[in-house]
């Protein structure tokens, strides 16, 4: 799985003309085309927080501000807070006849917010310890806050506005204009003709606007021992932790207060071409599962496999020199429940995908007179075709390649640990198959790179078309019977750099 964080040597084109890895690619079962990130819309399906699993709909979310009402964050490292318990002493009132007697304090448990991280606890702050673990923490208070609602309230009214002159216009239709002095309109009537309201805006409107900010240029002067007093460091913030809290903005430690954690979101993608899910996750906070993933690649730890496009890795390649041909060791595998044919094509193919439907003809005692030597089954081929758009690399290699095409079986996760199991006999050509277990398979081509490429240190590119055969599952739940597709797939590959002419 490493090898999915490195340099991205194999990149597929997506229909949009982008160029991703398979790890960053879906696959659309009802388009039967390969979709990235930038071809799916994204939608928000839950909240929650990921300290204490709360998950709360969208309506609650904006009451709290999308931050968690028992959960903080470290104004320091940024990490989640931990509550934890001390005693505080306590001495009991002494009576009359005990005022000269010493009187034992009695301890008291009280909760205070600890990082383990950083150490930062909520006493460095001088916050007091709570007597409950649950909260009542005090927070620090917007010195901005008057301003702020008074800026939501009227900008609330303007909505309110705007939102019955929208209404008024879908009920009274626009008229064409009349000129009042032809017929002697009052201001009333047109002021209703033109759009606007009968009455002029009433003074408790006008009187609700803020008064607007005024840009002043008198500044604070400076502290006298600021060129004088040496600076502490550990005793001032950074830049990212005064913009963790944009309304104060805090430049010493000490003045830093510990922030509520944010929600966080579980998305869905659903494809902009026909508006089905891609990838669901589960509503549930604590599941990893999927209730849809569609992604190209297959990944053996999810709940919900996803396996569609055959995975293609670069081996070796021998030493690239200009006008010589070059072995490019490549190896495929089969992620589908199917056995799968693939045929490497030429960069200049159509992609079109062909659809097989097969079709059982009950012969019936009305068609007595159809030739008798039709078949049992026919087979009807239909092609769509949908031209992508351009992309600004171009290979710099010729890539051989081969006259035969590569069968490769389904996948079997038990095969993975089992060598006694592959009982597959393909009469695979040797010149082309140099290793294969179970649904993978290693194969040679030769790339001979271009004259034009010797005085340039640009990376060796090469291209080339994968038709693979698709079984789409997705028929078989109107059932139907499941649909056979070919599917063609634009594939870059950087295979290395120009090592000399020698």
């Amino acid at each position: 799985m490493t090898y999915l964080n490195q340099p991205d040597y194999v990149r597929y084109l997506c229909n949009c003309g982008s160029l991703k890895p398979i790890s960053k690619i879906y696959f659309c079962r009802h388009c039967l085309m390969i979709r990235c990130g930038y071809c799916v819309c994204q939608e928000v399906d839950s909240h929650y927080c990921p300290n204490c699993m709360e998950n709360l709909p969208s309506s609650e979310v904006r009451l709290k501000k999308n931050k968690c009402s028992n959960c903080f964050d470290c104004p320091c490292c940024f990490q989640t807070l931990s509550t934890r318990a001390g005693l505080a002493p306590i001495r009991a009132a002494a009576t009359e006849g005990e005022e000269n007697k010493d009187v034992k304090a009695t301890p008291k448990k009280v909760y205070y917010l600890f990082c383990s991280l950083c150490r930062w606890s909520s006493r460095d702050a001088g916050i007091p310890d709570q007597s409950v673990a649950t909260g009542g923490w005090p927070e620090q208070e917007n010195p901005h806050v008057t301003r702020i609602n008074a800026l939501i309230d009227y900008h609330k009214v303007l909505a309110s506005i705007e939102k019955q002159q929208c209404e008024r216009k879908k009920i009274h239709p626009k008229r064409s204009f009349m000129p009042a002095t032809m017929y002697s309109f009052t201001s009333a009537l047109v002021r209703k003709r033109i759009g606007r309201p009968m009455k002029p805006p009433m003074q408790s409107q006008l009187s609700a606007q803020p008064v607007p900010s005024v840009a002043s240029e008198e500044v604070d002067e400076l502290p006298s021992d600021i060129f004088t007093e040496s600076v502490d460091i550990t005793k001032i913030t950074t830049l990212e932790q005064r913009l963790q809290h944009p309304e104060v903005q805090a430049e010493k430690i000490n003045e830093l207060r510990p922030q509520h954690r944010q929600f966080l979101v579980k998305r869905s993608q659903r494809c902009r071409v026909c508006e089905h899910n891609v990838s669901k996750s589960d509503l549930c906070p604590q599941s990893t599962k999927f209730k849809i993933l569609l992604a190209a690649f297959y990944i053996l730890f999810l709940s919900y496999p996803s396996y569609h496009i055959p995975e293609v890795k670069i081996v070796t390649c021998e030493p690239l020199r200009p006008g010589k041909s070059s072995e490019l060791l490549l190896k495929f595998c089969n992620p589908t429940q199917h056995q799968t044919q693939i045929t490497i094509l030429p960069l200049d193919t159509l992609l079109s995908t062909s659809f097989t439907e097969e079709k059982d003809v009950k012969q019936e005692d009305t068609q007595m007179s159809e030739s008798s030597n039709l078949l049992p089954s026919t087979v009807r081929q239909a092609s769509v075709i949908e031209d992508p758009k351009a992309i600004k690399i171009i290979p710099n290699t010729d890539l051989i390649l081969p006259h035969s095409s590569l069968i490769l079986p389904p996948r079997d996760d038990a095969a993975e640990y089992d060598d006694t199991n592959d009982n597959h006999n393909f009469q695979d050509d040797p010149k082309l198959v140099v290793w294969r277990k179970g649904n993978k398979a290693i194969i040679r081509l030769h790339v001979i790179p271009h004259d034009t490429n010797k005085n340039n240190e640009d990376p060796i590119i090469a291209g080339f078309v994968m038709q693979h055969g698709y079984v789409n599952t997705i028929a078989a739940l109107e059932h139907k019977s499941p649909q056979k597709v070919d599917v063609k797939v634009k594939l870059y590959l950087t295979v290395g750099q120009l090592v000399g002419e020698t």
